[in-house]
């Protein structure tokens, strides 16, 4: 059974920067997808970023300019930088694994940006 587990939420001020990291346990391959997705309250779950195995990555339009998506292949663990936090930044953050048919979502870390 994978499970994602996310860390680094949190408060933070606006124009500060923040780093989470997601984990994957219980998988003994390289997972082809991670990312991350947000959901603000009242609005839909939304893309923030992805990379692939290979390392292409993909990224949401509000954030693609101030966050960078990072992994380390043999600990099956994504990493999201983001710089430059807005309030509207502010949302759970979900981390997201795809590989071939299969999809797993971790529980959500909470990210406020804040003063």
């Amino acid at each position: 059974q994978v499970q994602l587990v996310e860390s680094g939420g949190g408060l933070v001020q606006p124009g500060g920067s923040l780093r989470l990291s997601c984990a994957a346990s219980g998988v003994s391959f390289s997972i082809g997808l991670m990312g991350w997705y947000r959901q603000a309250p009242g609005k839909q779950r939304e893309l923030v970023a992805t990379i692939a195995i290979g390392g292409s990555t993909n990224y949401g339009e509000s954030v693609k300019d101030r966050s960078t998506i990072s992994r380390d292949n043999a600990k099956n663990t994504v990493y999201l930088q983001m710089n430059s936090l807005e309030p509207e930044d502010t949302a759970v953050y979900y981390c997201h694994a795809k590989h071939f048919v299969s999809t797993y979502w971790g529980r959500g870390t909470q990210v406020t940006v804040s003063s």
